[in-house]
């Protein structure tokens, strides 16, 4: 039996290569299909397809965000500074200065603004590039995994509460199926008092034709299809259940379809106490479906 997956779940992995650390983070939320998107520093641009052909492996729907974080050794990276670009910062920060009658920025502030403090990357061989990369590979398959065993934890919670409500509509099934017994009884007698009534008031009404209207009502009244339909779904949906996997869409199907049932149990209602049940009913397929929301 497969494990029922959350798309709901967060995780993390370090890695290290040489002077080079690494930190992976995984989220993931729900979503109609699988959206991945990734979050890399400068110089790992490259690896994103890769990055995104090992999760689209192991994860088959959710909104996934991929970042990494890189820490490079000190002894490995270069520093520049661009003087061309920090001389004329500094004299067209001066010119501004002195028309507004402000102090100039300061050195710090100069320093931070882009190209003026170059950070070179160091050059790496074809031979020790590929070897980086596998280990950056290697620590997100670790932080995917992470992922995935987070989500069927979640899903493991998913999946109890979901049996509880597919239960709690079964209870409600034979709750209704004990009303719909008497329905039709007491139709009749409404309906015979009614009638009853309408003849005495008036004169030269087709009994027959009255008849036959009566006999037409009470077939409208007959819920056994829906009751029937709706054991049917129950089955249907302890059977996703059991088998787990990727089974959200199916589920989110389902629970559409048990609330068409629910809804023409109530309309078809003839007494309070079965409109009750199919109310009760409709409030459980609203937890079901908040909950299947977030099914892989």
């Amino acid at each position: 039996m497969s494990t029922l997956s959350s798309m709901t779940g967060f995780a993390r992995a370090e890695g290290q290569w040489m002077a080079d650390r690494f930190v992976w983070e995984v989220r993931s939320v729900n979503a109609r299909g699988l959206d991945i998107r990734c979050r890399l520093p400068s110089g790992y641009e490259a690896l994103e397809p890769e990055v995104r052909a090992q999760v689209s492996k192991q994860v088959t729907r959710g909104s996934v965000n991929i970042t990494l974080s890189v820490v490079t050794g000190a002894a490995e990276a270069s520093v520049a500074l661009n003087r061309a670009a920090l001389d004329g910062l500094m004299a067209s920060a001066r010119d501004v200065a002195k028309d507004y009658g402000v102090e100039p920025p300061g050195l710090d502030s100069l320093l931070a603004v882009r190209g003026v403090v170059e950070v070179g990357e160091p050059v790496l061989s074809e031979e020790e590039r590929e070897s980086r990369s596998k280990a950056v590979i290697e620590a997100l398959n670790a932080a995917v995994g992470s992922l995935i065993d987070a989500r069927q934890q979640e899903g493991r919670h998913l999946a109890a509460l979901l049996g509880g409500h597919v239960d709690r509509m079964e209870t409600l099934l034979e709750a209704a199926r004990a009303s719909a017994e008497t329905q039709p009884e007491a139709l009749r007698a409404r309906l015979k008092k009614q009638v009853g009534d309408v003849l005495e008031a008036s004169q030269g009404i087709d009994e027959t034709r009255l008849t036959q209207e009566l006999a037409l009502l009470a077939t409208k009244a007959d819920v056994r299809e829906e009751l029937d339909r709706l054991a049917a779904h129950i089955s249907a949906a302890r059977e996703l259940l059991k088998g787990g996997g990727v089974i959200g869409r199916k589920f989110d199907f389902l629970t559409q379809e048990f609330g068409r049932e629910a809804n023409t149990l109530c309309s078809k209602a003839a007494d309070i106490a079965l409109t009750r049940i199919g109310l009760d009913m409709k409030a459980v397929i609203d937890q079901i479906r908040e909950q299947v929301q977030n099914v892989e």
